[in-house]
């Protein structure tokens, strides 16, 4: 769990809204990145009991043919269907809690001071208690669609389907201590993170 020795800052936001990039300004500026989604790839790793489990639930067409999960495949199940989403996150999130949990105790005994812990699902998954606080990336509606159809090469009414069945940006924004407006240019978005770094981060470290 949290160290009172480290600051751990959960960073979330809606699909498209450009936590990694954010996420990595961070990481640059001397925060340790945690991501969890790179968390939970390695739950699935080939024999491992997750993806085992995984397999079991959705069948074998979720693993593709070098024994590895089919993550594209899967998506395009779970997006579509609220019940398997859920019973992929019942599989899924205990793991990716103890791994997380175990590196933020590994960072805090290194004697980092500051955590990233970047998960998209930190809110619905009920994780906000592995953070000291909760900071949203967020994006005006329409740029959130535009971006997530250039990213992904899909169709307008896909990525409708798929920001819909998340929980919406404006929830996420009212449950967030700090919101990330990363609508505009990089150029602008990088101005707001280096002043919230120094508000943030570097007066509250002198």
């Amino acid at each position: 769990m949290k160290s009172a020795e480290v600051r751990v800052i959960g960073l979330t936001g809606g699909i498209a809204t450009g936590k990694s990039s954010v996420g990595r300004f961070f990481q640059k500026k001397g925060a340790l990145l945690i991501d969890a989604d790179q968390l939970s790839r390695e739950a699935v790793q080939p024999g491992s009991p997750a993806l085992e489990k995984v397999s079991a639930a959705f069948g074998s067409s979720v693993l593709a043919p070098d024994g590895t999960l089919d993550r594209k495949h899967l998506r395009k199940l779970v997006f579509s269907d609220s019940a398997k989403r859920r019973q992929l996150e019942a599989i899924l999130h205990p793991d990716i809690k103890r791994r997380a949990e175990e590196q933020i105790a590994h960072a805090a005994a290194e004697g980092h001071r500051i955590v990233v812990y970047m998960a998209p699902l930190l809110l619905e998954a009920g994780a906000a208690d592995r953070v000291d606080e909760v900071w949203v990336v967020t994006v005006r509606p329409e740029i959130q669609i535009e971006r997530l159809i250039s990213r992904d090469a899909i169709s307008r009414d896909e990525a409708l389907r798929i920001v819909a069945s998340q929980m919406p940006l404006a929830d996420k924004e009212r449950l967030g201590r700090i919101v990330i407006d990363n609508s505009g240019t990089p150029e602008e978005t990088e101005h707001i993170l280096n002043e919230l770094w120094a508000k943030e981060i570097e007066a509250k470290n002198e």
